[in-house]
């Protein structure tokens, strides 16, 4: 059974970074497109963007691109998401997503205070 391990949250202060990772188990990692998605408290869980198995990176809002940056290695099976300059607003659960077979992380908590 795949599972995906996200690791990495933590409590920052606004205008800091931090680097997020998702572990995934099983074969094929490196044929399958990964989402990072979002869940900020009291609103839905949102799509923040995705990297194909190709590499390419989109992102749900132009302007988290050039604040995070997604990014893969898959010898290690591993996906990341790198945010930088965090705001108060970027406070939520970050959850990694795979869409073959609708397989999700159990999340990560980011708090980014001000």
């Amino acid at each position: 059974q795949v599972q995906l391990v996200e690791s990495g949250g933590g409590s920052v202060q606004a205008g800091g970074s931090l680097r997020l990772s998702c572990t995934a188990s099983g074969s094929g990692f490196s044929t399958y497109d990964m989402d990072w998605f979002r869940e900020a408290p009291g609103k839905q869980r949102e799509f923040v963007g995705k990297i194909t198995s190709g590499e390419r990176t989109v992102f749900a809002r132009s302007s988290w691109q050039g604040r995070f940056t997604i990014s893969r290695d898959n010898a290690k099976k591993e996906v990341y998401l790198q945010m930088n300059s965090l705001k108060p607003e970027d406070t939520a659960v970050y959850y990694c997503h795979r869409p073959a077979g609708n397989i999700w992380g159990q999340g990560t908590q980011v708090t980014v205070s001000s």
